[in-house]
């Protein structure tokens, strides 16, 4: 097979593993504004981490599986899954509460339909 054909399919491979990170990420999304904790990695609660935690591997076994074909073919890393972990974790006291930045990712993203 042709250098082009094998780098067209890890394009294909990388455009529906992106559109699968999307709608993980939207259907933990969907969970947490509706009152689920821990998506944001925002509570020291052990049980809260544990239950979102298969959420979280999943994401991040995408995200590197996604950049690492990004980088094959020569592609910004990927922004959905940066961003997103960029915004996990402690937060002053006076940030929004996990709900409402559930809320406001689900805005964003649904208003912008590229994975």
């Amino acid at each position: 097979m042709a250098k082009p054909d094998r780098l067209a399919r890890l394009d294909a491979q990388r455009e529906d593993l992106e559109t699968d990170y999307r709608d993980t990420l939207l259907a933990a999304l969907e969970k947490t504004a509706t009152g689920s904790l821990g998506l944001f990695d925002r509570t020291p609660d052990r049980r809260v981490r544990a239950a979102i935690a298969p959420t979280i591997d999943a994401l991040t076994e995408m995200g590197s599986d996604i950049n690492s074909m990004r980088e094959r073919l020569m592609l910004e890393p990927f922004a959905l899954h940066r961003d997103f972990f960029a915004a996990r974790g402690p937060v002053s006291a006076s940030a929004v509460g996990e709900q409402k930045e559930a809320r406001l990712w689900l805005d964003r993203l649904t208003a912008d339909p590229r994975p």
